[in-house]
């Protein structure tokens, strides 16, 4: 079964018609349809032949035709059974080489059996809604998961976060979640009209590489439990944040007195090694 052509909103529409399927919001489905930024996005990907890549999100494989165009072996993780059964007739071909797969459901139910099954990828990619974004690399983090190279299509506000720096307004706890696993950089910004359906927002492609000094802390998990406290309520101090996180002021006080953090000072103005060391200090306290 040959694919539509991707650049074209009326062969996709279509397509969509001829086999009884309609775009789903809370999927957050659309068509990236701009041919030279998906090769855009490719090129950061930095995809080689044989290399294994997992993508979220395929749609109607847009993404998925440029990277096995280019020798990459796709997994995609597509969470809407319609589009999942046109991926699996456009890409029959590349199947039977055993050079694409499918995986279908929730990514976040779907990933781990994955990996433990194929183990990890060479490379990660996914055109995604917010929360999944974030619980996605969340997710893979607290798991000791870090892909080596990501590009991922979020929401421009979500990308400005996974790139935002202490003591801006956009600096928040997944700003930090990301940047503490990987160098985080912008690939492009992408408006609407570059999709179909066209969206109401601009959109960014976003690079993350695997950091060579991934710095460390004794609980990892803890670590990102502490994020979420820090950032509850950004008008709040850190301390002030903390005292339901840590039971006893005391604590609380030791633990930034340790970290050399003043009381008075607000998560936004923290850096990520404050942080870690924060985390330590607090793990060491509550033992």
């Amino acid at each position: 079964m040959t694919h539509p052509d991707y650049n074209s909103p009326t062969e996709l529409k279509q397509c969509l018609e001829q086999n009884g399927l309609a775009m789903q919001k809370k999927f957050g489905q659309n068509f990236l349809i701009n041919g030279q930024a998906r090769k855009t996005i490719a090129d950061a990907l930095a995809v080689a032949d044989g290399m294994r890549v997992w993508e979220v999100g395929p749609g109607l494989g847009a993404m998925t035709d440029e990277l096995l165009r280019r020798g990459a072996n796709v997994t995609a993780f597509e969470i809407d059974y319609g589009f999942a059964r046109l991926l699996n007739a456009f890409f029959a071909d590349y199947a039977a080489r055993a050079q694409f797969s499918l995986v279908e459901g929730d990514v976040l139910k779907t990933w781990k059996p994955c990996a433990d099954a194929q183990g990890l990828p060479d490379r990660f990619f996914g055109n995604l809604p917010y929360n999944i974004a974030a619980a996605i690399i969340g997710d893979t983090i607290t798991a000791g998961v870090r892909f080596e190279r990501c590009v991922v299509t979020v929401q421009k506000e979500v990308g400005q976060r996974m790139v935002a720096k202490p003591g801006t307004e956009d600096y928040s706890s997944f700003s930090v979640l990301c940047q503490w696993a990987y160098d985080v950089k912008t690939v492009l910004d992408l408006a609407g009209g570059n999709f179909w359906p066209k969206p109401n927002v601009v959109s960014r492609a976003v690079l993350l590489v695997k950091k060579a000094d991934f710095p460390r802390c004794k609980n990892p998990r803890g670590f990102i439990r502490l994020l979420r406290a820090l950032f509850a309520a950004r008008r709040k101090t850190v301390r002030n944040n903390l005292l339901p996180f840590v039971s006893g002021g005391g604590r609380v006080d030791a633990a930034l007195r340790q970290a050399d953090i003043a009381p008075t000072a607000r998560a936004e103005s923290l850096t990520i090694e404050q942080m870690l060391a924060l985390s330590d200090a607090i793990e060491q306290l509550t033992r």
